[in-house]
């Protein structure tokens, strides 16, 4: 045990080392010791919507109609009308987003609760959502933020502006967009990560993919670092489970990789449904065929709620059985992501197998890279280190 793991707290029998607080502060969620910050100037969250904005992402139609180009389902709306997403608004012929600078979620955590962990490492990103979704998992972890309209959410006024000057304020090294999903406040993103990148900020998305070429495409202009939930590597899974189709979301993984975004993959492990291992192993020949064996990818571990409420939490085991296959199958980075204290939290250096990154949930315990190359053996560790 090295001399920082056996650091104390207290004295005689009632002595707890910091690794044993790292434990139970994990197990109680990370995210809670940073939590919700509110934005400068105190402001309170509102309910209701809290303003429109003219969207260019819409296409006009005969007798008034648009059509929605953002994601591919391509929303045909009637004046009055709102898309899948509950965000966009045909409103007298005009199209609208309803989800500009209205954010329901502004909080502080580390940048690793993105899950990002090739990106800045022990940094903290101020995570931003909005309500919204162009999707419908039936697991959906903020259901109650991405799958209701921005009416029945309370919210921030916050313009791109103002969100940047927050994010300096708090101390945050990026703003992310994550949490709920992005595409929803497409706009908003867009003009708050060139503010932000102007102030010194890196930009961080994490999303579903679920776009059209074109956005992902101005999207990756503008971030640094794009996590997408690649929820299975099925289409019937896709249809039944999101109600969206998996081939719109391999597109925009392999446009962004294409583009130099640095991307990782979250993968959720959830029983019976797609934790078949080989679909896993599947999935994984496609990422290193078609992007590189050098795309982090996290398991995720699945624990019941939303409409799956009836199913178990994933066995480790199971997660255990989809790292080992991934890694068989050629990737380098695999990570197991809600099971704190495994060894699949760290990152391991492909040249000479020693950890090049030891964490503890959200907490960074040991960084042993410079300038991007392990420490032990010099060997270029893929990622975004400074």
């Amino acid at each position: 045990m090295s001399e920082r793991e056996n650091t104390t707290v207290g004295d005689g029998e009632h002595c707890v080392s910091r690794r044993g607080l790292l434990r139970a502060a994990c197990a109680l969620g990370i995210g809670g010791m940073l939590g919700a910050v509110r934005p400068a100037r105190a402001q309170s969250a509102q309910l209701g919507l809290l303003g429109r904005r003219r969207s260019p992402w819409f296409e006009p139609l005969a007798n008034g109609e648009l059509r929605c180009t953002l994601c591919p389902h391509g929303c045909r709306l009637a004046p009055g009308e709102r898309g899948r997403c509950r965000v966009r608004e045909n409103r007298s012929g005009e199209g609208y987003t309803l989800a500009y600078g209205n954010p329901s979620l502004v909080q502080l955590d580390p940048v690793e609760r993105k899950p990002f962990f090739h990106v800045l490492p022990g940094t903290r990103a101020l995570s931003v959502s909005t309500a919204g979704c162009p999707i419908a998992c039936k697991f959906c972890e903020v259901w109650d933020m991405a799958l209701v309209s921005p009416e029945e959410v309370y919210a921030y006024e916050l313009e791109p502006a103002a969100l940047v000057e927050h994010a300096l304020t708090v101390g945050a090294t990026s703003l992310s967009f994550a949490f709920g999903e992005p595409v929803a406040s497409f706009e908003y993103l867009i003009d708050a990560a060139k503010s932000a990148r102007q102030a010194g900020l890196r930009n961080l998305v994490h999303t579903s993919g679920y776009l059209t070429p074109e956005p992902v495409e101005m999207m990756a202009t503008v971030v640094d670092a794009v996590n997408v939930d690649l929820k299975g590597f099925d289409a019937g899974f896709y249809r039944e489970l999101c109600g969206a189709e998996l081939e719109p979301v391999l597109e925009t993984l392999k446009r962004l990789y294409g583009a130099g975004v640095h991307l990782e993959i979250t993968n959720l492990v959830i029983p019976t449904l797609n934790d078949d291992v080989g679909l896993i192993r599947d999935m994984c020949r496609w990422i290193v065929r078609e992007l590189s064996p050098d795309v982090p990818l996290h398991f995720a571990r699945f624990y019941p709620l939303y409409q799956l409420a009836n199913l178990p939490p994933t066995p480790v085991s199971t997660l255990d059985e989809a790292r080992n296959a991934a890694m068989e199958e050629g990737l380098r980075y695999v990570y197991v992501a809600r099971v704190t204290g495994h060894v699949g939290e760290n990152t391991f250096c492909p040249g000479c197998g020693a950890a090049a990154i030891s964490r503890m949930g959200f907490i960074v315990e040991e960084l042993a890279i410079d300038r991007g190359r392990c420490r032990s053996c010099g060997h270029e560790i893929a990622g975004r280190w400074a």
